[in-house]
């Protein structure tokens, strides 16, 4: 399953690709609303980052498929035409999704509550769904189980769209996916930051360095003895 970062605080997109083996950066416009600077300042300097390997998903913000499709060009042109285009699994939407498919583009469809609207998203060419997990929990509904549903529907119908589970509150939800063998990810940095904070694993690593600094030494490591 790809990891992908859901932020645009580039600090911490900074720490986190130091620490961590991850995929790419998801932003949204409220995520970038955070940030307080200009969008495509904040965009290129993740891009910077990251890399140009790395994947790198923007939201268009036009409400009519035209000006999505327009947006959709302007970040291509100011972040490489290999940057995912999230487009709303909205009608509109999905007139747009079609288009930017036929150009070649990658696209992201986002803001997916359903299944439905995943399936569409998958006949009209996008690359990705991305289901929102948590906050389909919040509207009473399991989003495990869409996300798990959404999976199947790809696979069931041989789709080359892939899940891009996003929206999640805690480390379990992002494991039970992984074990059922979701496409993608993209995680909250301080959830990423949480994944393995556990005081047991600190202490186990804690007790190793005590019992080999009496055995050489205080501050002693494998190089020095």
């Amino acid at each position: 399953m790809k990891l992908l970062i859901d932020d645009a605080n580039v600090e911490v997109i900074k720490k986190i690709y130091e620490y961590y083996p991850i995929d790419g950066v998801t932003t949204n416009p409220s995520i970038l609303a955070k940030s307080g600077r200009p969008p495509y300042e904040v965009l290129k300097e993740i891009r910077r980052v990251i890399g140009q390997e790395a994947q790198l998903h923007v939201q268009v913000i036009a409400r009519q498929a035209e000006g999505m499709v327009a947006d959709a060009a302007r970040i291509r042109s100011e972040l490489g035409a290999g940057t995912y285009i999230k487009v709303p699994a909205i009608e509109e939407g999905f007139k747009a999704m079609k288009e930017l498919a036929a150009q070649g583009a990658n696209v992201t469809a986002t803001a997916v509550y359903t299944p439905m609207q995943a399936y569409l998203a998958a006949k009209c060419g996008a690359k990705y769904a991305a289901p929102y997990v948590n906050r389909i929990d919040n509207m009473g509904y399991n989003g495990i189980q869409v996300a798990k549903e959404i999976h199947d529907i790809f696979k069931n119908n041989n789709y080359t769209t892939e899940i891009l589970a996003a929206s999640f509150k805690n480390s379990q939800q992002v494991l039970e996916l992984c074990q059922y063998g979701a496409s993608a990810a993209t995680v909250a940095g301080d959830i990423i930051l949480a994944l393995v904070k556990n005081a047991a694993i600190t202490a186990a690593v804690d007790d190793f360095i005590t019992d080999f600094e009496k055995l050489t030494g205080q501050g002693r490591t494998m190089q020095d003895v």
